[in-house]
């Protein structure tokens, strides 16, 4: 961009004489330079310094916001060149102003374009058609979208393409699949597109069968199959097709596809392979684009390395809302509270405007650090100072702010003056607050509202489960366990990650399917022995069945993130971090626990849950047992 701006002062300071460069032509050559190094802005710049603008330049310019989506701006420009009068539209200037239409999702725009597009007889143009068609099924109307494409005397491979496209964005695979099938000639943009629609709809077995049965393939086809699996939270199975699209794909990796796999690494904690995409960025000298850099900042911020985060951060050139969300978050679940708070403070300075997201995460800041009116402080800077309206996720922050610090009353009294319905998670932060203090006439009248909303909420029965246990109400208990079964509902099983050697590991409680699980069982009897003459007692309460202590301490040692950790502490170096990744909250058994291992074996744990980082070294948490 700088030497085109050398170049663009060149032409204003010492311009060539009209006989010899029209204007134009040199601003047609700029815009189209400006739009392919994302800058739209300055097109728009060159285009309003050109005294008479042709029909060439006009067109540049708007197809040069029209690819950056820059709708508005296309609506604004054509309407000046209508009523310029001396400039009469052709298929190019239509194909480009029915692309906005589409994007801006206004039907009465798009109709009336139509109907302007017949009236300058581009109708039957080939581009335009397939233009029209693309945005009637944006419209929503794929009927007449269907009845334009049969109309078409000549078509190409884009208008069956669109065809398909429209399909699957409306959710219409199986006849997305039978234009696909009638296909004569199929490129890779056929076969991705397909390829997404199924993954889009969840079946990824077929996704994946025509990818297999796919005669060549480009990244394109390959980003597809892999950004299908990451959607379908198949992380295991996107970073395993990565990992062969490197080995024989025969292609590299575009943004695209580092996006994809970056946000894999992120939901299972695989450091390592993170660590060696962000390696390949700097070893091919990539720029790191804002997607790529948004994504690798989130990969180590979830991953457990809010410093590396930072420092991805410090490396972009360009950052957006995003970017300071994904800061302000990840400082937040590693409990730098001072930090997210001190990062938005920084944001408002660049004048960067936060969104929901952005509160979202210096509200759990707030939370995770106890801090209650300054939590509430931000939650009414947010109503008033910023128009954001809270959702319900908002509420529920707050709601689990004043819950953890014992100030029920007035949790309880936010819920009740909700300007939206309270769900499921709002009453759960209630609840949690309800399960520290110990309030189990609240919590009994708090489960009564889940399971209106929600029945088959497996968390409320096994909370009124665990409460009878510990009150002794064993019959009780067994009643909960028993209506769980009897209405066929079912506890979401904890299931942890961990990465060794560049691949990832699972495990659930009690899992024994993996092959080392013979030298896993071994060392945690011989850990739990260490940890029993350390002073650690097993919190035999959380377990409400109706058995021996000595079977609810097995039990207790069986969960999946002790499991992890054990094969980690076997696995790798003496002294090396373990990494653990949790789909579900830390019990407080297993939270006491990964303390005194880790003053046992002289490691430190990094343990992700589903609400925050805790980090165990020396026998102490990061969370300060305020979590």
């Amino acid at each position: 961009m700088a030497q085109l701006l050398q170049l663009h002062a060149r032409v204003l300071t010492d311009p060539l004489p009209p006989s010899i460069l029209d204007p134009n032509l040199a601003a047609v050559k700029l815009i189209s330079a400006c739009s392919a190094l994302a800058k739209p802005q300055h097109a728009t710049l060159v285009f309003s310094t050109l005294p008479n603008p042709n029909l060439f330049a006009c067109n540049a310019l708007l197809q040069a916001l029209a690819l950056h989506r820059l709708f508005s701006h296309v609506r604004h420009y054509f309407i000046l060149l209508l009523r310029s009068q001396t400039l009469i539209p052709d298929e190019f200037t239509f194909t480009s102003v029915i692309k906005a239409c589409a994007g801006l999702a206004v039907f009465s725009d798009g109709e009336q374009c139509h109907g302007l597009v017949t009236k300058r007889g581009f109708d039957s143009n080939l581009f335009v058609r397939n233009s029209l068609v693309d945005m009637y099924f944006k419209f929503g109307l794929p009927n007449v979208a269907r009845l334009l494409f049969d109309e078409m005397t000549v078509r190409d491979i884009v208008s069956w393409n669109t065809l398909v496209a429209g399909y699957c964005s409306c959710g219409d695979v199986r006849a997305a699949r039978g234009v696909f099938d009638q296909m004569e000639e199929k490129n890779f943009v056929s076969w991705s597109t397909m390829i997404a629609g199924y993954a889009r709809s969840g079946d990824l077995v077929v996704a994946r069968e025509l990818f297999d049965g796919m005669p060549e393939r480009n990244v394109v086809c390959w980003n597809a199959m892999i950004a299908g699996y990451s959607q379908n939270e198949k992380f295991s199975e996107a970073i395993e097709l990565f990992r062969q699209m490197l080995r024989f794909g025969g292609v590299a990796p575009n943004d695209v596809s580092l996006v994809s796999v970056l946000s894999a690494c992120a939901h299972l904690g695989a450091l390592d392979l993170g660590r060696w995409i962000d390696g390949f960025i700097k070893r091919r000298a990539m720029e790191l684009s804002l997607f790529v850099g948004n994504a690798l900042s989130d990969m180590y911020a979830k991953c457990g390395c809010i410093a590396d985060a930072r420092q991805v951060f410090d490396r972009m050139r360009e950052r957006d809302v995003i970017s300071w969300s994904i800061l302000i978050s990840g400082l937040a679940m590693h409990g730098h509270a001072d930090g997210a708070i001190s990062a938005f403070n920084e944001m408002l300075e660049h004048e960067v405007k936060p969104n929901d997201i952005t509160f979202m995460g210096v509200l759990s800041a707030c939370t995770h650090a106890g801090l209650v009116d300054k939590g509430l402080e931000f939650f009414h800077l947010m109503k008033d100072k910023f128009a954001i309206v809270p959702k319900v996720e908002h509420y529920g922050c707050v709601v689990d702010l004043l819950s953890r610090a014992g100030r029920l009353d007035e949790a309880e009294n936010l819920i009740s003056s909700m300007e939206v319905t309270p769900n499921v998670i709002v009453w759960g932060a209630l609840l949690g607050g309800c399960r520290i203090y110990k309030d189990i006439a609240r919590g009994e009248r708090v489960v009564s509202h889940i399971l209106e909303l929600d029945p088959d909420h497996s968390g409320s029965y096994v909370y009124l489960a665990n409460v009878y246990a510990s009150l002794g109400r064993l019959d009780d208990a067994a009643s909960c366990r028993l209506k769980m079964r009897d209405n066929q509902v079912v506890k979401t099983p904890g299931c942890s990650w961990i990465e060794v050697n560049n691949r990832v590991y699972e495990f659930f409680m009690g899992d024994r399917y993996h092959p080392e699980s013979d030298r896993i069982y071994a060392f945690i009897r011989e850990l739990g022995m260490k940890m029993k003459l350390a002073g650690y007692v097993p919190d035999t309460s959380l377990v409400s069945q109706n058995i021996d202590e000595e079977e609810k301490e097995n039990v207790l040692s069986l969960h999946s993130e002790k499991l992890a950790v054990a094969f980690g502490i076997i696995s790798t170096e003496e002294g090396a971090m373990i990494r653990v990744v949790k789909n579900l909250r830390v019990c407080n058994d297993c939270h006491v626990a990964m303390k005194f291992i880790s003053k046992i074996v002289s490691r430190e744990i990094v343990l992700r849950d589903r609400s925050r980082f805790h980090h165990f070294k020396e026998g102490k948490c990061s969370c300060k047992d305020y979590w």
